[in-house]
């Protein structure tokens, strides 16, 4: 029972729900504005986790502007891969089953291309690096200045976003894209632009979020597909297209595999989590938190 009231854990807790959060929001930005699977979102997190490393390995720079270089870097990738692979299939006649199924094979092959030159690049063994590592004392709470600030730039840039969607003209073209892409077009919006805007934003906070992932684990070339599955277990808990539901469900997540692995054993946090994922299939497959389309 003492287990369950230790704040160490839960600041622990609402970390890891805190990156899930961000990472599952990028992927559910794509896939709600243009239904688009992308299998390869785990690998811009480990894109992200490698600029982050050579960064601060070569250069000394904190893993704070790492994340911002990072999350440029890969905003660029999406930006290119927007307009060499996807902009014609999504401006075209296509139904959106085709979309989706054309778009899970080309991500597929994307990652295996982002895994196998990384790992020629920079090989398959593992890296860590120390950056932030002193500790920040919260009354018995104790936490390293790397993990502080995974949770403050993941919650915060969440939270942020959710109220971009919701106030900004460009995110209310977001919110109308998501729910009825063919009403969007009807009332003038322009909806290359803000898949665009969509696509590299999504890009980017899969790369911001791995350069603060890759100063608190371990960083390899086949670290991404992990992340995948966990966003896309997030996406299915908050409701496809549900953006702000997606952050709490990453919490959610986090809060389910944290308590769940400290009450059994490291061994099973996989099975933790693809359980929660088929009994949501199962029981609720519109999403745990999903009341609406969009948020």
């Amino acid at each position: 029972m003492d287990i369950l009231l230790s704040g160490q854990l839960l600041i622990a807790a609402l970390i890891i729900g805190s990156i899930y959060g961000l990472v599952a929001l990028g992927l559910n930005l794509i896939y709600g504005t243009m239904r688009l699977l992308n299998i390869a979102y785990g690998d811009l997190v480990m894109i992200g986790g490698y600029v982050g490393y050579w960064l601060f390995t070569l250069a000394a720079i904190s893993p704070i502007i790492a994340m911002l270089v990072a999350g440029v870097l890969t905003g660029l990738l999406g930006a290119a891969l927007y307009f060499g692979l996807f902009r014609r299939q999504l401006s075209g006649r296509q139904s959106i089953e085709r979309i989706e199924a054309n778009s899970l094979l080309i991500f597929f092959g994307i990652s295996i291309i982002i895994q196998n030159v990384t790992a020629l690049a920079f090989s398959a063994t593992p890296r860590t690096y120390n950056a932030l590592d002193s500790l920040v004392q919260i009354g018995e709470i104790s936490i390293t200045q790397s993990r502080m600030a995974a949770l403050l730039v993941c919650l915060g840039l969440s939270i942020f976003i959710v109220f971009f969607l919701r106030l900004s003209p460009l995110g209310l073209s977001i919110r109308a894209l998501i729910q009825n892409r063919t009403a969007s077009q009807i009332v003038g919006i322009d909806v290359n632009r803000v898949q665009l805007f969509a696509f590299v934003t999504g890009f980017a906070l899969a790369g911001l979020a791995g350069a603060l992932i890759g100063v608190t684990e371990q960083i390899s070339p086949f670290m991404g597909f992990p992340f995948t599955i966990v966003a896309f277990v997030v996406i299915i808990l908050g409701g496809l297209g549900n953006l702000a539901g997606g952050l709490l469900a990453g919490m959610l997540l986090g809060i389910i595999e944290t308590y769940g692995v400290a009450l059994t054993s490291a061994n099973l946090r996989s099975i933790l989590i693809y359980g929660v994922f088929i009994l949501v299939l199962v029981l609720r497959p519109e999403g745990l938190l999903q009341k609406r389309r969009m948020t």
